[in-house]
């Protein structure tokens, strides 16, 4: 169920289902389908419920598989080619896994898929939930915004077809490398949720009217008393921000 690869008129929203209870995931599913343009099957879900559970859900409405690949240039490979058969739009590894790493995903990609139903491959950058502080505990004395960028510039070079980072970097990755990456947003959360375990937070209109192709929301749908309800007016305040 890929939509085609290429700009979106207006930001999209991706609903992440977050469990590893099949039961709960089909639900979430159904009620969200048609009010959500995506869903996002991560390590939760697929770890838990497995590889033909994620290609069920994908032949049901379009999945972003958000597996974040990273190893040593082959692996990733063959890894990419064996997640084939689960009909994504979006997939992602890390930028930090470096050039040569990047480009045999994208050699993979484009080896495994149709040219007509290609998911867009996506380099995360920097971790919503990671800080300068917490960047710097593992050796990078640049700033959240310096790293994504220069995470960026390896990755769009390598062939990424975009990236993963906060809303606030959504601003410099535009001044610097236009419109053409295509921007997957997560750490949204609407005015008044809790920010959990993310750190570099923004609310649905902010991040539209900054530029993101995509916006990933979870626990303030999948947690709502009425998620479709809930899903339904963060489309609303992305639509009233463009």
């Amino acid at each position: 169920m890929s939509p085609p690869n290429k700009p979106a008129p207006r930001t999209r929203l991706i609903a992440a289902l977050d469990t590893a209870d099949i039961t709960q995931a089909k639900n979430w599913a159904a009620q969200l389908a048609g009010v959500v343009d995506a869903i996002k099957l991560g390590m939760e879900f697929v770890y838990g419920c497995g590889f033909d559970a994620a290609k069920d859900l994908s032949r049901t409405q379009p999945v972003f598989l958000d597996l974040k690949l990273h190893d040593i240039p082959n692996t990733v490979s063959h890894g990419l080619k064996s997640l084939a058969s689960i009909d994504a739009c979006l997939l992602t590894i890390h930028a930090a896994g470096g050039r040569e790493m990047i480009a045999r995903a994208r050699e993979a990609i484009d080896a495994a898929y149709p040219a007509d139903n290609r998911p867009a491959l996506l380099a995360v950058t920097v971790l919503t939930s990671m800080d300068a502080v917490g960047l710097r505990e593992i050796g990078v004395a640049a700033t959240p915004a310096e790293q994504v960028l220069r995470l960026a510039d390896v990755a769009l070079r390598a062939g990424a077809d975009g990236l993963v980072c906060s809303a606030q970097e959504i601003t410099p990755i535009r001044q610097e490398f236009g419109a053409k990456p295509t921007l997957v947003v997560p750490g949204i959360r609407p005015a008044g949720s809790q920010s959990h375990d993310q750190k570099r937070v923004m609310t649905p209109g902010e991040a539209a009217r900054m530029g993101a192709d995509w916006i990933v929301v979870g626990r303030p749908i999948t947690q709502a008393p009425d998620p479709a309800q809930t899903a339904r007016a963060i489309q609303d305040e992305i639509l009233a921000a463009t």
